[in-house]
């Protein structure tokens, strides 16, 4: 059983502080997303479980094995680098190879001429052969064996690295970025390929990327990292859906999330904007709330709704089944952006006033340090009072 437990790990470079207190427990078999913008730790996160970094504190395991000191090809981990790490003078087939030769032939036997009279090395590279050429056709590469580097695409590179990876039969991938060299229709491609592998081949992937598309389309859980602190782990609809951080609810979604500034008023009622909310809250009246409201939360309202938001259109963008209206509303920095089904394009006219509403259930809260705020159970008789 391949599962990895991180507990406590630390790192830094001089006085920057790189990792901070990452704690995560990964089971065998799962598919889990480290996530974040450039610079967060991620990439130094997955150097240390393969071994290429030491962390400066905290403990990890793989398997129940703990595996603090052991070099990289102690730790039965594969590793798939963002720049794919291949070898250019050799062929696509020696590679692949190259792991297996460095793990089953001695020094001796990897000389050349002199290791083929070696007992055990012609049984050994045969072996060796036939396990390359089986990925190789797993992978649909098998034609490119021949091949080196430099006569390969951007999505054969990556598919030989992968393949490198996959030749050791390791308990755990471990994947820095693979796809960011590649172009658009490839990376979805090569998403595709990259979750069909991990389902045919069960073991556990560690998955590193800043891209919020293939994290929530491989994933089974997704970790967000931001300046090195572990913010939330959850599956993708969790992380989206239900975020227990403002940052994190800002760095999820495209178009991002849409932030207001509130207040808590006489009862528990949240205020924002000069529009009542349908919703309460514990906190004291005067306390300072954030409301996060994603695009697609928006309703076109009725007449004269009381809690409707208010504003004019300002930009709309169409995009096939889509319909993004910018809203510019009083009391608001930035505009509003409000994804509507594109039967509604008639009512999305620049520079119309909108009225739009939100279901309190589909507002995000969050306190003044930005940490989630759950809605009393009196919202729910409000929104029956307000219907």
């Amino acid at each position: 059983m391949a599962e990895l437990s991180l507990s406590n790990l630390t790192k830094s470079y001089g006085p920057t502080p790189v990792l901070r207190d990452v704690s995560l427990d990964v089971a065998h078999g799962e598919f889990l997303t480290l996530l974040g913008p450039s610079g967060c730790g991620k990439s130094t996160l997955l150097r240390i479980l393969a071994g290429l970094e030491v962390q400066d504190g905290g403990s990890l395991s793989i398997g129940g094995r703990n595996v603090d000191g052991l070099r990289p090809g102690a730790r039965d981990v594969a590793m798939v680098f963002q720049s794919y790490a291949l070898y250019p003078h050799m062929t696509v087939a020696a590679n692949m190879a190259l792991p297996l030769r460095m793990r089953r032939l001695s020094a001796w036997q990897r000389l050349p001429l002199i290791g083929w009279f070696i007992p055990g090395t012609g049984r050994t590279g045969a072996e060796i052969e036939n396990a390359v050429a089986d990925t190789a056709d797993a992978l649909g590469i098998g034609h490119l064996l021949g091949r080196k580097p430099g006569q390969l695409s951007g999505g054969q590179r990556q598919r030989v690295a992968v393949g490198r990876a996959m030749v050791r039969d390791p308990a755990v991938f471990l994947m820095d970025e693979p796809l960011s060299n590649l172009d658009a229709k490839l990376r979805v491609q090569m998403r595709a390929e990259i979750k069909e592998l991990h389902t045919r081949l069960g073991v556990t992937f560690i998955y590193v990327t800043h891209d919020q598309a293939e994290a929530m389309t491989l994933s089974d859980r997704v970790a967000v990292m931001l300046e090195g602190e572990l913010l939330q782990v959850g599956k993708p609809q969790d992380i989206y859906a239900d975020p227990a951080d403002l940052r994190v609810a800002e760095f999820i979604g495209s178009p991002k999330i849409n932030i207001l500034k509130a207040a808590v008023r006489e009862r528990g009622r949240v205020e924002t904007a000069g529009t009542l909310l349908p919703l309460t809250v514990e906190q004291q009246p005067g306390t300072t709330l954030t409301i996060g409201i994603r695009p697609e939360a928006f309703q076109i309202a009725g007449r004269d709704q009381p809690d409707a938001f208010c504003g004019r259109i300002r930009l709309v963008e169409h995009l096939g089944s889509d319909l993004f209206v910018h809203l510019d509303m009083d009391g608001v920095e930035e505009l509003l952006i409000a994804r509507l089904p594109v039967e509604q394009a008639s009512e999305a006219v620049l520079g119309k006033t909108l009225q739009l509403t939100v279901p309190a259930d589909r507002m995000i809260v969050f306190d003044a340090a930005g940490m989630r705020v759950r809605p009393s159970a009196s919202t729910h008789a409000i929104r029956e009072y307000a219907r």
